[in-house]
């Protein structure tokens, strides 16, 4: 085992040993930001919270070309460990605990790469991916910095994913007529009714997109989630509500299917709002995200960095892209293994992406 991949072990014990599970995102500015400070010497540090457990660590030594982001924050545990997910295990190819794979295993990789190397370099790390609060990344972005490209830490098995769906999530209500159920019925009667017509159209739009592709994605993916609403069965259900969500390829117009899925049936739901947005990777029309995809691809083939597949997972990176930075995806580990019990990354995934970014601090490029 070589000395960086040692190091990055000891900083990964620490960091997973720190709880930041979101929820509940009980995080200060004290303990996993303590250790971060202390571990970071020659760095001008910057703390920035947020409120509800959302706290920024940017860290800027020389005047680096490139921005490094990670997220700190863990889904909850399951019950079904094996063994603390609080305390790493490292047996055979493997390092296990909670977030070694998502993605804490590459926020230590570059604390192990500032302490190993002299090169400038900056790091932002936030803490509320995992709830679908882009607040952190926000509130970065309220501050113009000049880097040539963000460069945005998830488990992509060590390369480099230019694009991916952006994701919606839609909360409606439709609205309908209570009474007794046994007379004749008008379409705008049963709130119930309503909600699976839509159903049914809406499951019928989605198809129609099968055809459209960008990156090696293909089709619109799409989800009902939950729906609730009625009384019992012989009462005609007087509201229903439907929580979905949809993920675009890049190329898809958001907003478009936004107010395509809102008008599919008469009548209309009476409420209609998202709950989370988060755009495709890269942002922008058709032109627009080839031409940034390009951009990205370049920059990925001048550090090194091997280009992979496009995922149908969301990360930040679409916030910086939309933002008009360059930016890709690049991590150690692979998504099979985030969010699941007994969470692990590959000790040669780790041990490569230190590597890598090591050699890219330490030689400028």
């Amino acid at each position: 085992m070589d000395s960086l991949l040692t190091d990055t072990l000891t900083h990964l014990r620490a960091l997973v040993g720190f709880d930041t599970r979101n929820p509940p995102r009980t995080i200060g500015t004290g303990g996993i930001f303590d250790y971060l400070r202390a571990n970071l010497p020659g760095f001008d540090v910057e703390v920035t919270d947020f409120g509800a457990g959302a706290v920024n660590l940017y860290a800027v030594r020389g005047k680096p070309k490139y921005l490094f982001n990670v997220h700190l924050d863990t889904v909850p545990d399951s019950p079904h460990w094996t063994a603390s997910p609080f305390e790493l295990r490292v047996s055979g190819d493997r390092a296990v605990g909670l977030g070694s794979c998502d993605i804490k295993g590459a926020a230590a990789a570059l604390v192990a790469v500032a302490n190993a190397t002299q090169g400038d370099m900056a790091l932002l790390l936030s803490t509320d991916e995992e709830a679908n609060d882009a607040r952190c990344i926000d509130g970065f972005l309220k501050t113009p910095r000049d880097y040539a490209a963000i460069i945005v830490a998830e488990p992509t098995r060590g390369e480099a994913v230019l694009a991916h769906r952006g994701i919606h999530s839609v909360q409606m209500r439709f609205q309908g007529k209570a009474g007794h159920a046994s007379g004749e019925q008008k379409p705008s009667d049963s709130a119930l009714h309503q909600a699976i017509r839509w159903g049914a159209a809406a499951l019928d739009h989605v198809q129609a997109q099968s055809h459209e592709r960008f990156g090696g994605l293909t089709g619109l993916r799409f989800n009902i989630g939950k729906v609730e609403g009625g009384i019992k069965a012989n009462v005609i259900a007087p509201t229903a509500d439907v929580r979905f969500g949809f993920r675009p390829l890049p190329s898809m117009n958001a907003d478009g299917l936004l107010e395509a899925f809102r008008t599919l049936v008469e009548p209309h739901p009476i409420e209609y709002g998202e709950t989370f947005r988060g755009d495709s990777l890269p942002a922008g029309d058709t032109a627009t995200a080839e031409t940034r995809r390009l951009a990205a691809r370049d920059l990925a083939d001048e550090l090194g960095i091997p280009v992979g597949n496009a995922v149908d997972f969301w990360t930040e990176a679409a916030l910086f892209s939309m933002a008009g930075y360059t930016s890709f995806v690049y991590g150690p580990g692979d998504i099979a293994q985030a969010h699941s019990a007994d969470e692990w990354v590959a000790l040669d995934q780790l041990a490569h992406y230190a590597r890598t970014i090591h050699r890219i601090v330490d030689h400028g490029i």
